[in-house]
């Protein structure tokens, strides 16, 4: 997920400022988006489980479980503006309510990269503070 959802991202931006990347390598972003918004309900549901044992690092649950959610529209916004986009013939422009879709895609790709940054550090912070703070004394 950490590298699946900022990779489909990429390719979901490329997409939208240019016709012919998303005709020739759409299937293989969405199919992306959508092992992404997969492992993220995988990772959120074990992550839920490990915190029942171990403890719950707050911050990063919550976060943590926003993240399924972002992923999905994403990849449901990704997945219709593809289905769309590949409809439109070549020597024609998109209208404007494709690319209006397309803009919208581009916010949802800038949010999911930088919510799965935001999850892995507070993981990371939660994971590694206390050792740190042990070194520093």
């Amino acid at each position: 997920m950490v590298v699946l959802i900022p990779l489909s991202a990429i390719g979901a931006v490329l997409m939208a400022v240019r016709p012919s990347f998303s005709r020739r390598f759409g299937p293989l972003v969405v199919l992306l988006a959508f092992l992404a918004a997969g492992f993220s309900v995988i990772s959120e549901k074990s992550g839920e489980q490990l915190a029942e044992r171990v403890g719950l690092p707050l911050v990063h649950s919550e976060l943590g479980s926003s993240m399924p959610l972002i992923a999905i529209a994403f990849f449901v916004v990704l997945l219709v503006f593809w289905l769309f986009d590949r409809g439109i013939p070549r020597n024609r422009h998109r209208p404007v309510w494709v690319r209006l879709l397309a803009v919208v895609l581009i916010a949802l790709a800038v949010l999911a990269t930088i919510w799965v940054i935001r999850v892995g550090h507070s993981g990371a912070e939660a994971t590694w503070s206390y050792k740190i703070e042990q070194t520093n004394k």
